[in-house]
């Protein structure tokens, strides 16, 4: 890595979000990403980033071994964007030790204070699931209760940065979906999954009383993208949290419908039924629709509506 461009560590960089993100950062930026697989990335990832593919690092986020290699090998970083996380609640449910300790970045933070006065940004991802979900539009500095593990970690995460460090920004995301990332992700990714589903003609049941602020992919990448120039390397520390998600707030069977009327599918095949009908071994907040007002004024940005997310991400086009 240069000295002249700004260093970026993207941690997660072969997830869905950590994929998008490699590839808008570009030109301007040193680039760097951590890895957590058995295997090496994918080479439709590294293809993807030519001419100039950044360099990949295995990582173990539990006990931050491989924090050490990068330091080694690139220095400080200025910016770290941790997307990194078990984020499946059920998966956490089952092991909450587990959850606990890759979702909060305790090695890292602890490797970012050993520079000294020199402190990187760091950008980390949290969840809508941190709020209970017993009212609409949270605002950032309503009570956080988590009633799962999953939002717990992410919680916890939250305090023990805003405990540890000085310099970050802490996202709480709603759900995000958007086109596959190059090297597919083996997550179910919800758009394509209920077009998938919808495209067989059978009826199938949805969710009616589930709200969420789901946000498209670009529009969580425009918002990191921001955030990195906002920063000043040795400047004023930020100490930032923002809801992101998308403008509107949509249940699991307005999510359908809108899927529905877009690709022309029979909208009588979604069967509304209340997410209380479903075991999935894991409590589910029931509205964690947020208010992204504070997103809107501190960076400028507008994300797009749910139903043109819906048709960007399924590649339909408005006919004149």
């Amino acid at each position: 890595m240069s000295e002249g461009r700004r260093k970026v560590l993207v941690v997660g960089g072969t997830g869905y979000l950590g994929q998008h993100l490699l590839q808008e950062l570009g030109k301007p930026y040193d680039v760097a990403f951590t890895y957590h697989s058995a295997t090496n990335p994918s080479a439709s990832l590294l293809q993807a980033l030519l001419p100039s593919p950044p360099r990949a690092f295995k990582l173990d986020l539990q006990t931050g071994e491989g924090l050490d290699l990068i330091a080694d090998a690139l220095g400080p970083p200025h910016v770290v964007v941790n997307c990194a996380a078990i984020s499946a609640p059920r998966a956490c449910e089952m092991d909450p030790a587990v959850a606990m300790a890759t979702n909060i970045p305790s090695s890292l933070v602890k490797w970012l204070s050993s520079f000294g006065d020199f402190k990187p940004l760091l950008i980390h991802l949290s969840t809508d699931q941190v709020y209970e979900g017993v009212k609409s539009f949270y605002k950032e500095e309503d009570d956080a209760i988590p009633v799962n593990v999953y939002g717990k970690s992410k919680l916890a995460a939250e305090l023990f940065i805003s405990s540890n460090y000085s310099n970050y920004a802490i996202l709480r995301s709603s759900i995000i979906y958007g086109q596959q990332s190059v090297s597919p992700v083996k997550k179910s990714l919800p758009i394509q999954w209920i077009d998938g589903v919808l495209s067989e003609g059978k009826d199938i049941e949805f969710f009616q009383d589930e709200f969420r602020c789901p946000v498209y992919v670009k529009d969580v990448v425009d918002v990191i993208l921001r955030l990195i120039k906002k920063s000043i390397p040795n400047g004023e520390d930020m100490q930032l949290l923002l809801n992101v998600g998308g403008p509107d707030r949509v249940s699991r069977v307005q999510m359908a419908e809108a899927v529905a009327a877009i690709k022309g599918y029979d909208i009588s095949l979604i069967k509304p039924v209340p997410a209380a009908s479903v075991n999935r071994g894991v409590i589910s907040p029931s509205d964690i629709s947020m208010d992204i007002s504070r997103l809107v004024e501190v960076l400028g940005i507008s994300p797009v509506s749910f139903r043109d997310g819906v048709k960007l991400t399924l590649d339909v086009k408005d006919h004149v």
